[in-house]
């Protein structure tokens, strides 16, 4: 398989898994480990750009809805609590950052992610059956997915989307709200991510950084994500999030087998 291609692949990938609640970062490093190739870590978080920009243009009329009418009170309260969880996030992000936290390269810990969110998604899911839920965000909500996005970070396989959205509806929040909340709040914390990276890898002079490669497979993720955003939007308004669950748990049995035998 060519470069290019490989590329692309990658962002297929990328657009298809980065906000299903089945992992981007997973799915990537078990690509590479397929296909016996690897990017940096620069790559698959410069990429996720391209994921995000399809979520802003998803939800344009959201966004500009929240920026021209921002004086509005229940606008206001939404775009505080959206800008508290990525506060919450971006310092809890470079403290780990600073700690010389790494994501690992083996699929053992992605397997195991994996697998321990199947089970809690379906487990959740059963749990929530005939329960009713709220379209309200509260502060509990917005800060407890905050730490949901750092926990995804810190095991990757867990999910970010994943995460954040298993949170929202363990505490209540309905799963067309918990799914926009959480997709939003990537917007600054994906973007952010991405800025990050980018710079420090210019600053450092990074001669090696694929950086045709990268532009390549962000473009792909977003053409894709654009697709698969508007697809959930759609599914969870009649449907549960179970079957995402049961992947999962499929995937990370799998994946199991997979890392023992090698």
């Amino acid at each position: 398989m060519s470069e290019w291609l490989f590329a692309a692949l990658l962002g297929v990938i990328e657009g298809v898994t980065e906000f299903l609640p089945v992992s981007s970062t997973g799915h990537l490093l078990i690509a590479e480990r397929l296909a016996g190739r690897h990017y940096s870590d620069l790559f698959n978080t410069v990429i996720q750009v391209g994921a995000v920009l399809a979520v802003v243009a998803v939800f344009a009329d959201r966004v500009r809805i929240l920026l021209t009418r921002w004086s509005e009170p229940a606008n206001q309260d939404y775009l505080l609590k959206l800008g508290a969880a990525f506060v919450v996030t971006a310092i809890g992000g470079l403290a780990m950052k600073k700690a010389g936290l790494k994501l690992p390269k083996t699929l053992t810990p992605v397997a195991w992610a994996t697998l321990v969110g199947g089970v809690l998604f379906v487990g959740l899911e059963r749990w929530l059956h005939g329960r009713r839920t709220s379209d309200r965000i509260t502060w509990a909500i917005a800060l407890a997915v905050a730490g949901g996005q750092l926990i995804a970070a810190a095991f990757p396989g867990a999910s970010r989307s994943g995460t954040t959205i298993l949170i929202a509806l363990a505490l209540g929040l309905s799963r067309n709200m918990a799914a926009e909340f959480s997709f939003l709040l990537g917007i600054p914390t994906l973007m952010a991510a991405g800025a990050k990276e980018t710079l420090d890898a210019l600053r450092h002079s990074e001669p090696h950084e694929p950086w045709a490669m990268i532009a390549l497979a962000g473009v792909v993720a977003a053409v894709t994500a654009f697709v698969v955003v508007k697809w959930l939007l759609g599914y969870v308004r009649s449907h549960t999030f179970s079957v995402f669950g049961w992947y999962r748990i499929v995937a990370g049995v799998g994946l199991l087998i997979l890392a023992y035998r090698a």
